[in-house]
């Protein structure tokens, strides 16, 4: 046969052996992991939930690449815990996550509640659910108390519709589209005993624990250092006693309370400076919360009147 002669092509060769700690390096993985560990105070059982998870895909990657035989793995989540444990951003790190290793296209997270999906007439509900889909594919589709989806105490409610569109869709494009349903573990379980075609479809229940009282501290001092605020000595032992007491009561949020919380003193410290200042303020007085920032709140008001 002469030179010229069509050859075959010789095929590729598949390694033979990976190096998972290099490929953990090189992947970024341990970069979102540390982004994980500085941005989120506590948490530790969703931080060790996610580098197992990080780790097995990491392994069916490796697997993958070598040739060995492997199923595309379900990655449909589902986090419980009552607001403001860091579920929302927990999934955005996740996004980044599977992104990193190739298992969605995007690393963008579209997160949406029941008002996105479920239209208020016939003929609503499928086209909304459509969009919002189109939106999320190739990233992570984050839907916030996802109980909301169906009511079955009402005849007309339409959140049925939506949710044999996005069980569809979980099953036949999960190689484009993760799905992370979120909510109170207690009605998260019943929805999903109404809804069995979800909690087949979901390969991870990660539960977020509510914060301890001094981690709420902690992210407390965070949140107002990345606003370039600070606590002197009285006000962080009144943010102390505030947590102590506003965990006691009705509608605690974890973080989002503590924000909330937060925003109020800023308000009465800017209040109480525009009082009290007689000439020029200078930076420390216009970053510094104070006891009495705190104090005023209504949490130790209630308290209060309790005791009188």
């Amino acid at each position: 046969m002469s030179a010229a002669a069509i050859t075959e092509e010789t095929p590729q060769e598949l390694p033979t052996a990976v190096d998972l700690h290099a490929e953990f390096e090189a992947s970024g993985v341990k970069d979102v992991l540390a982004e994980l560990d500085r941005d989120l105070i506590g948490l530790a059982p969703v931080k060790k939930r996610i580098r197992e998870t990080a780790a097995l895909l990491l392994v069916e990657r490796a697997r993958r690449s070598m040739g060995l035989a492997h199923d595309t793995p379900t990655l449909h989540m589902s986090f419980t815990g009552n607001p403001g444990t860091g579920k929302t951003t927990v999934a955005l790190r996740m996004a980044d996550l599977l992104h990193r290793l190739g298992y969605i296209r995007k690393g963008h997270l579209v997160s949406v509640t029941r008002d996105d999906l479920v239209g208020q007439y016939i003929g609503h509900t499928a086209p909304k659910t459509k969009e919002i889909l189109k939106k999320a594919m190739g990233g992570v589709l984050f839907i916030d108390e996802a109980y909301y989806l169906y009511r079955p105490e009402n005849e007309r409610d339409y959140g049925q519709e939506a949710i044999e569109i996005l069980l569809q869709v979980m099953e036949n494009q999960r190689d484009d589209l993760v799905v992370i349903l979120a909510g109170y573990g207690s009605r998260m379980d019943r929805f999903f005993e109404s809804n069995p075609g979800f909690r087949s479809r979901i390969a991870h229940h990660i539960d977020f624990p509510d914060y301890e009282s001094e981690e709420l501290v902690r992210i407390a001092e965070k949140m107002l250092e990345q606003q370039s605020y600070r606590f002197d000595e009285t006000g962080l032992k009144a943010m102390r006693d505030y947590i102590r007491r506003r965990r006691q009561q009705p509608h605690f949020a974890n973080a989002r309370s503590i924000r909330n919380a937060l925003d109020r003193a800023r308000l009465r410290q800017a209040n109480r400076l525009f009082q009290t200042a007689d000439g020029p303020v200078g930076a420390d007085a216009l970053s510094t919360i104070s006891d009495e920032d705190i104090r005023a709140s209504r949490v130790f008001e209630a308290q209060a009147q309790e005791t009188t």
